[in-house]
């Protein structure tokens, strides 16, 4: 059999023609008619007060990061079971991470358990909506309400998701978004940092263009520019913002497709529920089918099944490493056990989801997995 990848980028269709018109246009860098027609798709389509793309969805994260105005010693609480993207942006400004268990049900950051983690020093709580799949965010905006906290959306995997009925990404202070390649929406790398509350934006603005408030100038509202503010160089190239509008003209028909192939996999392995942990989507949300995971039952079965499947010529991926046992943080974490995140980090694991997946080849690694287990 042909071999089935994990992940191939999508092409949909006016890719190639945008990027030849960016290099027609001889306007290449950043903040560029492509970037534009791109970010106001991205606030008309979803409400987002102020959107503004990025190179990746780390340095998104980095300009929220910085927009919190963190100092030695603050203390952030995140989810351990999240991409180390989540974490460095705010150990890069001194910040203490204080990391909060998963869910025994799917991957998200165990809300229940963010209120006994904060203390005088806490300043921001970061979430991670896994998998597409939305965090009870009317739970966390109550802590923070409570305590005064920032919120920040790590909605690297959420675009096109919704919390009843809302866009992730809207509920935080701020949010950022990814369109890495084994994204929904691509852009091959590439991000969005959201502005929802409007007295970030004017910084925001000024920390993407280098701490300098250019963009002022740009717009005619000063007769100069200078250097005003922290920042570092946030904007992406045109002919990313080129290949992402592409992607966004059609991602009703992206979407369509990768939930029709989730919902093959999802019907396939009911079968298997019992034995393995099937993606739970709680009724507050939607799904954006970012993936398909399945949880094994130990550490020893996800390797031998992944091994299996590779064998198959199926390549099937594991996921993230708990960050408070990781290498780095290891000797510097002085929390509980998180015995949620160290069950993901032993048994997720992913199965391909990608546009040009076919629904036989779905079918086709179902067979496998139900092979395997001698179904």
């Amino acid at each position: 059999m042909n071999p089935i990848p994990f992940n191939l980028p999508v092409v949909i269709g006016n890719e190639m023609k945008y990027i030849q018109e960016a290099i027609t246009n001889r306007k290449l860098s950043g903040d560029g008619p492509f970037t534009k027609k791109s970010t106001e798709l991205f606030e008309k389509r979803y409400g987002f007060k102020k959107a503004f793309l990025t190179t990746s969805c780390t340095d998104a994260l980095e300009m929220c990061s910085l927009l919190c105005d963190l100092q030695e010693g603050d203390e952030v609480i995140l989810p351990s079971y999240t991409f180390v993207s989540t974490a460095n942006p705010f150990v890069l400004r001194g910040a203490k991470l204080i990391f909060c268990d998963s869910s025994d049900q799917n991957p998200n950051i165990d809300v229940d358990a963010i209120e006994a983690l904060v203390t005088p020093r806490t300043k921001v709580i970061v979430v991670v909506h896994y998998a597409g799949i939305a965090c009870d965010m009317d739970k966390v905006n109550a802590i923070a309400q409570r305590h005064n906290l920032l919120v920040v959306e790590d909605a690297a995997q959420a675009i096109d998701s919704f919390y009843k009925g809302k866009p992730l990404g809207s509920f935080g202070h701020l949010s950022a978004f990814s369109f890495h390649e084994t994204k929904n929406i691509i852009s091959g790398e590439g991000g969005m940092t959201v502005i929802n509350d409007e007295k970030y934006k004017e910084r925001a603005e000024i920390i993407r263009e280098k701490g300098t408030n250019r963009t002022k100038f740009f717009r005619g509202e000063i007769d100069k520019y200078g250097w005003v503010d922290v920042g570092s160089s946030f904007l992406p190239s045109e002919l990313n913002a080129a290949y992402l509008l592409a992607q966004l003209e059609s991602i009703d028909i992206i979407q369509k497709k990768r939930v029709a192939i989730w919902d093959a996999y999802h019907a396939r392995l009911k079968s298997l529920q019992g034995r393995l942990k099937l993606p739970f989507v709680p009724d507050f949300a939607t799904n954006n089918a970012h993936m398909y995971y399945i949880g094994c039952g130990s550490l020893k079965e996800r390797t031998e099944l992944a091994a299996y499947l590779k064998q198959n010529h199926i390549h099937a991926v594991f996921h993230y490493l708990s960050l408070h046992k990781s290498e780095f943080y290891a000797s510097k974490y002085t929390g509980a056990e998180l015995p949620n995140s160290d069950m993901w980090t032993d048994t997720l694991l992913r199965l391909p989801l990608y546009y040009d997946l076919t629904i036989d080849q779905a079918n086709l690694i179902c067979d496998k997995i139900e092979a395997f287990f001698h179904v």
